[in-house]
């Protein structure tokens, strides 16, 4: 794995786990050699991860529509690439990455981190997604989605694609161990 996609809040959130949780991931990447890419803001709990991965001395690629590049990009970054809609932000963070992990966040990190998942499903890509399961903050997902295949409309094969670890090295380890890293 050379680079992995991180989708990730644009807010702290309320429990100080979080934010340790983007640390302790961004600081793995640093001396792991394992480059970021993600949205590209400053706030929140990317802000955090960028800045760690920065400050340990890794390497970050910040993908941002113009739209958000005028209130939100962050400044220090490796690489900042600014495309014209979601759609093509989206679709180059895929590109660039070798694997996707999800820290805890609101929509738009689920959406994202849903729409991976969802494009390994239907063999789009093959590579690993994982969700940082920073204090429990997936249980109800991963629940809903336990959900999904008692009612028949998801696959157990499927419902199992992304790695679900609490401790960011371990989920490092299991997504470079991943048969979809291969």
């Amino acid at each position: 794995m050379k680079r992995v996609c991180v989708f990730a809040g644009s807010s702290l959130g309320r429990r100080s786990e979080y934010e340790a949780s983007a640390r302790a991931l961004g600081e793995l990447l640093a001396s792991r050699n394992i480059g970021l890419v993600y949205g590209g803001g400053g706030t929140g709990l990317m802000g955090v991860l960028a800045d760690t991965v920065l400050g340990a001395g890794g390497q970050v690629t910040g993908i941002i529509t113009a739209q958000l590049a005028r209130s939100e990009a962050h400044a220090g970054l490796t690489e900042l690439r600014i495309v014209s809609s979601m759609h093509e932000r989206k679709a180059m963070m895929a590109d660039l990455a070798d694997a996707f992990i999800a820290l805890p966040g609101g929509l738009g990190t689920l959406e994202e981190f849903m729409e991976v998942w969802t494009w390994a499903q239907l063999g789009i890509h093959s590579k690993p997604c994982g969700l940082l399961n920073a204090a429990g903050y997936y249980d109800p997902l991963v629940d809903f989605v336990d959900r999904m295949v008692d009612e028949a409309f998801v696959k157990p094969i499927h419902h199992a694609i992304p790695i679900v670890e609490s401790d960011a090295s371990r989920l490092i380890d299991r997504l470079a161990a991943s048969k979809r890293a291969h």
